[in-house]
């Protein structure tokens, strides 16, 4: 299943009335995003700075990131569905002019998760970000 635009994702979230509801269609987001293989979770993979363990593998093609992603936590799964959503299969150059920002202050997501998690949210952005300045 192919991941909704940011804009759909800040339109359907809108749609829901609590933050229940919004967790649960987020972790079912997570939930269309395929893990990795055991192979693949290697420690060079993992990100710094989550509470979790994230893995991200990235792959280039035609100038464009495609990105795969894990996570041992169904939430931080859904968050990275979010993340994905701004930056999969973009160009270096589309992912440093994305308004990750406000993409975030949209979804009024960082008022309503830990600062732990928003914190490793943050080094799961950065560390794509960082990839996309080392192939632009």
């Amino acid at each position: 299943m192919a991941l909704p635009s940011t804009e759909e994702i800040i339109d359907d979230l809108a749609f829901f009335d609590d933050w229940e509801q919004r967790y649960q269609y987020i972790i079912d987001l997570g939930k269309s995003v395929p893990g990795l293989p055991e192979d693949k979770r290697t420690a060079d993979r993992l990100v710094k700075g989550c509470q979790s363990s994230v893995w991200l593998v990235e792959s280039y093609d035609n100038n464009l990131i495609t990105f795969e992603v894990d996570s041992d936590a169904v939430i931080v799964q859904g968050l990275l569905a979010l993340v994905l959503a701004a930056y999969n299969n973009k160009s270096p150059k589309d992912i440093l002019e994305f308004d990750i920002d406000g993409y975030f202050e949209a979804l009024d997501l960082e008022r309503h998760i830990t600062p732990t998690r928003g914190n490793g949210l943050r080094a799961i952005v950065s560390k794509i970000q960082h990839l996309a300045k080392e192939n632009s």
